[in-house]
């Protein structure tokens, strides 16, 4: 999983046709995702809530820099293998932090993906480049999609009732920290809560039977997202119908994840199966995922969106249903998708999608004695 000269030299040139479209001398990248990015792979936060990091990049056409307080340098350059990798260290004492990065930007016409100065924000165009995966990305994806999946089934099978969504929390963060994954996203919802909130933080409720656990992991800076469901006895039939419902929308949505398809075509797809099985309006009050690499969500699959689905990039779609949630994380190949979070021995419902002449494997809920 270690990048290669090639990589860094890949990210480079798409840096540097950046800075000719855009007729630029610089691009500033101060978030974490894009440090992660350019880097391939590396970690510039200490406050993992936070989206700008300690460290940041500045590519010109003629060098590549790395300006951080004299906290943060050290890790960098010796641990992450940055200097090693090409940049050239800047480095401040931590009580002016950003007095280097001033003297690097000074008098250049930047580009940048936060607000810094009279530099132009390009962070959208940016949010694409992100998700356009290289190849050696795209095989760190796979293995993060397996321990994703391996996160989640060690978590769930540890559900008990009588636990408090906090203690169901602590399951999954502290399985996907044990691989080396930080949980960024970590929700909880039992029983009523499922039904109530799409954003169900934990609290201190306690489980009687049924679960829905969230998860996105950060790891090489990559994220994936991966949700599932666990019922304590045999499931009702109006969640069973909610369940197999939305599975109807999930296989639509992944189904239709093609090569040149837009996303606004892609929803509409979605939309079309709420309707179809009874729930016409449950879209308006989620969204429905989109295209994922270093955020949660680069950008959504939202209704009119021209972006095109493109070979090598991942989507995480999220469909909802009060009271059922399906989410996996994909791959998109030149003659098929590739799921990345399937579970081995969950059970699924196989869901074929005529226009596609595909069939979709979908999660059901994991019901336990």
């Amino acid at each position: 999983m270690q990048p290669t000269h090639e990589e860094f030299q890949t990210k480079l040139s798409i840096i540097r046709t950046l800075l000719d479209k855009h007729n630029a001398e610089g691009l500033l990248l101060r978030r974490v995702s894009s440090f992660a990015w350019a880097t391939c792979g590396a970690a510039s936060y200490v406050n993992t809530a936070t989206t700008e990091g300690a460290a940041s990049l500045l590519v010109t056409r003629e060098g590549c820099y790395l300006a951080a307080n004299n906290i943060e340098a050290p890790r960098l350059e010796q641990e992450a293998g940055l200097a090693g990798q090409g940049w050239e260290f800047r480095v401040s004492h931590w009580t002016s932090p950003l007095v280097e990065l001033n003297k690097l930007t000074a008098g250049l016409n930047l580009i940048a993906d936060v607000p810094f100065g009279g530099a132009r924000d390009v962070s959208a165009e940016l949010s694409r480049l992100r998700a356009s995966l290289t190849l050696a990305e795209g095989q760190r994806f796979r293995l993060l999609g397996q321990l994703s999946a391996q996160v989640m089934d060690s978590a769930a099978r540890s559900v008990r009732p009588g636990l408090t969504e906090y203690q169901l929390a602590a399951l999954l963060g502290g399985e996907a920290q044990k691989c080396g994954l930080q949980p960024i996203v970590n929700l909880v919802a039992t029983d009523e809560r499922i039904y109530q909130y799409r954003h169900p933080l934990p609290t201190e409720k306690k489980l009687e039977k049924y679960a829905l656990l969230v998860l996105s992991g950060r790891k090489w800076g990559l994220v994936c997202s991966i949700s599932r469901l666990v019922h304590f006895g045999p499931l009702p039939a109006d969640v069973r119908n909610r369940i197999l419902s939305t599975a109807r929308v999930n296989a639509a949505l992944v189904a239709h994840t093609r090569p040149g398809r837009s996303l606004d075509e892609v929803f509409q797809h979605g939309q079309r199966e709420y309707a179809a099985t009874g729930f016409p309006d449950e879209w308006r009050f989620h969204h429905q995922g989109g295209a994922v690499g270093y955020e949660p969500r680069e950008f959504l699959g939202l209704p009119g969106s021209a972006d095109l689905v493109q070979v090598g990039q991942a989507y995480a779609w999220n469909p909802t249903i009060a009271g059922a949630k399906m989410e996996d994380t994909l791959l998109v190949g030149e003659k098929s998708n590739e799921i990345l979070t399937t579970i081995p021995n969950w059970p699924v419902i196989s869901v074929k999608i005529e226009s596609q002449n595909v069939e979709i494997q979908c999660p059901l809920a994991l019901e336990m004695d």
